[in-house]
């Protein structure tokens, strides 16, 4: 436990230069305290401890002490996970799913077209109710997925029931890459693109998704960044580059106080454009809104967002396991910063919790969907 709270610690000396000696003086007095509780719990508690999960319980409380909402403590286990997440890439079968409305099991909401589960005869609105004939009822979606999840090239048998009969199929697990943008018109000429994240592929697909709406004849877009979690700068950056006119785009200040900012040449996307966003669209997701506001090329349609204006670098621990620290803060392109203020929609259109889980699992139409509605409406005027 020493050498692990010795290695996590001195990471983040290395990370924050400019605290070195506080921290060297928080290794000294914090791990004897930890040292001697760890001796007492193995010399004097009467029940079984588990070293490991002891370890990882310290560190996780170590980054929850430093009061940041955003940075967070990431075990072994779920390291590797962490990193596909970014890679918009994982090892799976091709599904997602949600909780039916009478806990009778999970439904299959969306099945990927070129996905594993898709040649397996996996359908939406199947039921999905056993996984390696256990039985899934009771469980949450996320213990479901990690049943699923496995190494690449090895199979899950996954028990569904459709039309009043079980079926049981076989599904080889492969390494599936997500889309991260896609596009679709909308009635009178109007595109809409979807932007899942800022994570890796984020601009070339976005850019790639906007034209090709533009050949099938869209004239206004729409970008959706609803329940979009942010993601790398660096695709932000681009992404802005391609739709703006030449000048600042991007602010970031290091904890250092190095400065650096992005801007834009003079190319740009001359189209109406309009972003809808809600209480679930995080960090990049906000500086797009908020740089296409500044520049007045874009109408922000929804509800206001969290305000998340600092970043956060993954850090690895050199044991599997790893910290996400907040190491910087981010500003829009007149320097203003959103933490804790967020973006404010130029028309707000608000949701009920209904709805907003529909938005979510992609299952309200465009019709029913107030916001693109909202939005529709402001590009036609």
């Amino acid at each position: 436990m020493k050498d692990k709270l010795l290695r996590f610690l001195s990471y983040v000396v290395v990370a924050m230069l400019a605290t070195a000696i506080t921290l060297q003086m928080t290794i000294k007095t914090g791990t004897g305290k930890l040292d001697r509780l760890e001796n007492l719990i193995q010399e004097r508690f009467i029940g079984d401890a588990d070293g490991e999960a002891m370890e990882d319980a310290a560190a996780a409380a170590m980054v929850k002490a430093t009061g940041d909402r955003w940075s967070y403590y990431i075990p072994a286990s779920q390291y590797e996970a962490h990193k596909e997440q970014s890679e918009n890439a994982y090892v799976g079968i091709g599904i997602t799913i949600q909780q039916s409305e009478d806990a009778s099991g999970f439904l299959v909401v969306t099945v990927d077209p070129q996905g594993p589960a898709q040649e397996a005869d996996i359908m939406v609105n199947d039921l999905l109710i056993a996984v390696e004939d256990q039985d899934v009822r009771g469980m949450t979606a996320s213990e479901v997925r990690e049943l699923i999840r496995g190494e690449a090239g090895t199979k899950v048998s996954l028990t569904v029931m459709r039309q009043g009969e079980h079926q049981t199929l076989a599904v080889e697990r492969r390494r599936i890459e997500s889309p991260v943008a896609t596009g679709e018109m909308l009635e009178g000429g109007i595109g809409l693109v979807k932007i899942s994240n800022f994570d890796e592929r984020c601009a070339s697909e976005s850019i790639a998704a906007i034209q090709k709406l533009q050949q099938e004849g869209a004239k206004k877009i729409i970008f959706d960044v609803r329940n979009n979690p942010g993601g790398y700068a660096e695709e932000l950056v681009k992404l802005l580059d391609y739709l703006l006119p030449e000048g600042d785009l991007f602010r970031s200040v290091s904890y250092d106080g190095t400065e650096k900012v992005d801007t834009s040449d003079a190319s740009y996307l001359d189209m109406p454009m309009a972003v809808l966003i809600n209480g679930s669209s995080y960090s990049a997701a906000e500086f797009f809104a908020a740089a296409l506001q500044e520049y007045q090329a874009a109408t922000i349609v929804g509800e206001p967002t969290v305000g998340k204006g600092v970043y956060q670098t993954t850090i690895s621990l050199g044991d599997g396991s790893a910290v996400a620290l907040s190491t910087g803060k981010y500003f829009t392109p007149k320097g203003n910063s959103l933490t804790d203020v967020g973006v404010t929609p130029d028309v707000r259109v608000d949701v009920d919790e209904e709805t907003e889980e529909k938005i979510y699992y992609g299952t309200l139409s465009y019709a029913e969907d107030p916001q693109i509605q909202a939005a529709i409406q402001v590009l036609n005027r």
